[in-house]
């Protein structure tokens, strides 16, 4: 059974930082590409960044480019997602997603069901 489980969120004010993580067991780890998704109080599901199984390629979505840094662990089978210069925009709770294949444009197949809160504000 895939197992994904983040750490890491809390409260910061707006100009600050926190990492992420994501414990993630039942699977293969190394063999997948993994992502971080986001949703906002009443808004819909937003994907943020993507990384290869390899951990060679990543990708991210416009709005965090620049100020967030995704990177994976394949010995700890752990992902991370590294989030400077937090706007309160990026408030919103937060979830690791693994992909089908091991490249970040193959479908999500599992998103975990807990998430990690990031609040942003002064």
């Amino acid at each position: 059974e895939v197992q994904l489980v983040e750490s890491g969120g809390g409260l910061v004010q707006p100009g600050g930082s926190l990492r992420l993580a994501c414990a993630a067991s039942g699977f293969a780890f190394s063999r997948y590409a993994m992502s971080w998704v986001r949703q906002a109080p009443g808004k819909g599901v937003e994907w943020v960044a993507g990384i290869s199984s390899d951990g060679r390629s990543a990708r991210y979505t416009d709005s965090v480019q620049g100020r967030f840094t995704i990177r994976r662990d394949n010995a700890k089978n752990t992902l991370y997602l590294q989030m400077n210069s937090l706007k309160p925009e990026d408030t919103a709770v937060y979830y690791c997603a693994k992909h089908l294949g091991g490249v970040y444009y193959t479908p999500r197949s599992d998103t975990s069901k807990q998430g990690t809160q990031v609040t942003v504000s002064s």
